[in-house]
Formats: C-alpha cells, structure tokens, sequence
C-alpha cells in the first residue's frame, strides 16, 4: 500500500469519528483545549499505529486511543484517578422518579428553553462526575456504545463496566438533586 493509499484508508476511517474523539476527550479533561491537545495527540497515534488496525469501524479503537492518551498524560491529575467510593443507597426509587418526572417536557417555547436550562444542569452536573463513572456514561448514553465495546475501549470487564454505569447514573441524580435543592428549583 502506498502512503497517498494509506492516508487515505486513514482518513477514511478515523475522519467521520473527530466528533466522538472530541467529545470523549472533553469530557475527560473538562477543557477544550486540552481535550484538542489529547485528540491530536491521539490522531497521531492512530496514524502511527495504523498499520496495526484490522477492523472495519475504527470508532472503538480510536476511542481506546483517545482513552489512553488522556491517562497517560494525567499524572497531574491522579487524584482523579483514585478508586472513588460511592453509597449505592444514596438515592430512593422516589428520589429516582421525581428526576424521570422533571425531566420530562413537551415542545411549546418556554419548555424548549426550559429543557436547555436543564441541559446546562446536567452537563454541570456531569462535570462534577469522578472521571471513572463518567467516561463510561459518556460512552454509552453519548456516544451510544455497547457494553462491550465499552469494555474494550477501559480495559475493564463487561460487569465493571455495567457497575460503574450504574453509580455513574446516580451519582448524576445525586448531583442534579443537590443542586435542585440548594437552588430551590
């Protein structure tokens, strides 16, 4: 394969997942610009390393990618990187439904920009998140990806991945609630 063929497989391959790159980088480094510093860093590994890619959808493997880099450069941030504790008891089954039931919404005006004050909310939220529980909720509820390719991507167990989506979902209630009732919403 020559190396015109070569970029172009790449570009081919990688280009259409930038956004999904992006995404999870910013959600793990919680800046843009160091969330383009990781993606660059790893689009360039992936190219570096491409000859070593033999699937079909590259987004998986580009997102261990973007995974990886930001641990490797995340020694600054190694408190975040502790196991976190979480008390699973936290929230009540009411606690859970009062959440389903205000989120809810329908289409006149003031509901739509209601839903984006919400959405604000929940990406506040979501930042507040430990890197652990969030990379894998930003995983599957944004970039939709199975149990198992999340797996694949963390280098963790399917039932890890499916714990740690669990605390991730209420410790997210949990922070949306406090805030809720600090701000007397």
């Amino acid at each position: 394969m020559t190396d015109q063929e070569r970029s172009q497989r790449f570009q081919d391959t990688m280009l259409p997942h930038l956004h999904a790159a992006y995404n999870l980088a910013r959600w793990l480094t919680r800046s843009d610009g160091d969330a383009q510093d990781v993606v660059q860093e790893a689009y360039l590994r992936a190219f570096r390393y491409f000859d070593a890619f033999h699937g079909h959808d590259g987004r998986s493997w580009l997102l261990a990618i973007v995974r990886n880099t930001y641990y490797s450069g995340a020694k600054q941030h190694e408190h975040e990187l502790r196991e976190v504790q979480f008390d699973e008891d936290h929230l009540s089954a009411d606690e859970i439904a009062e959440i389903h039931a205000h989120f809810g919404g329908d289409n006149d005006p003031a509901a739509i920009l209601q839903r984006g004050d919400e959405s604000r909310r929940v990406h506040r939220a979501l930042e507040r998140v430990p890197t652990a529980f969030r990379e894998v909720l930003i995983l599957r509820e944004l970039e939709d990806l199975s149990y198992r390719e999340i797996a694949d991507i963390a280098g963790i167990p399917v039932g890890t991945v499916m714990s740690r989506l669990a605390r991730g979902r209420k410790l997210l209630a949990a922070y949306l609630l406090e805030r809720e009732a600090c701000h007397g919403l």
